[in-house]
């Protein structure tokens, strides 16, 4: 049987207000990516505890990515084995533009298989690069970093590039066991959902 974690609003908004200043400090972002739908939420918790005083919000742009899929009857969802886009960055519209030069804090719920993040990160410099390239910005530098709430504590399918994992770019809020982690947003029953998150 797969044990299952619930997960409250408030701990999502207390997770994200405990990371925020490291993301701040050393991450330093100017444009937020969420990916959807697990994302949506904690980046726009984020926002709020990134805001300075004086400067605008930090926007956030979304991006869908599919990996979990739902088996049969079953309604515990299984991760998939290829990535899906569902909804991405205009490549001939000012998004990708955006990107270039720019610190981008990339969002996402939990760091599962790593998959999806691997897919987002590669996806998204193979853009911008090519942005760059057309847009005659190729000395602009900009920088990827990873915020996710859970990361499960378990071999990765995906890997990410050296210069996120190993230079401190990645933030988990918190590390935890390979559970079935059920997130508020996902729940039909949110007095349920709270009731079995005290059990």
């Amino acid at each position: 049987m797969v044990h299952k974690v619930y997960i409250t609003y408030n701990q999502v908004h207390k997770l994200c207000q405990q990371s925020a200043e490291r993301i701040l400090n050393e991450f330093h972002p100017n444009l937020m990516i969420a990916i959807g739908g697990g994302g949506y939420v904690p980046a726009r918790i984020l926002r709020s505890f990134l805001k300075k005083p004086g400067s605008p919000n930090i926007p956030i742009q979304a991006i869908g990515l599919s990996l979990y899929e739902s088996l049969g009857s079953n309604p515990v969802e299984e991760p998939g084995t290829k990535v899906t886009r569902t909804q991405w960055l205009d490549l001939s519209s000012l998004e990708m533009a955006n990107l270039i030069g720019k610190s981008v804090l990339i969002v996402d719920e939990v760091d599962d298989t790593r998959t999806t993040l691997e897919y987002a990160v590669r996806e998204l410099q193979k853009d911008v690069e090519e942005a760059k390239k057309r847009l005659g910005r190729e000395s602009e530098t900009t920088t990827f970093t990873i915020f996710v709430l859970h990361n499960k504590d378990k071999d990765k399918k995906g890997e990410l590039p050296k210069e996120i994992i190993g230079e401190g770019k990645y933030l988990a809020a918190e590390t935890v066991g390979d559970v079935w982690i059920c997130y508020p947003w996902e729940s039909t029953d949110i007095d349920e959902h709270d009731r079995l998150a005290l059990t």
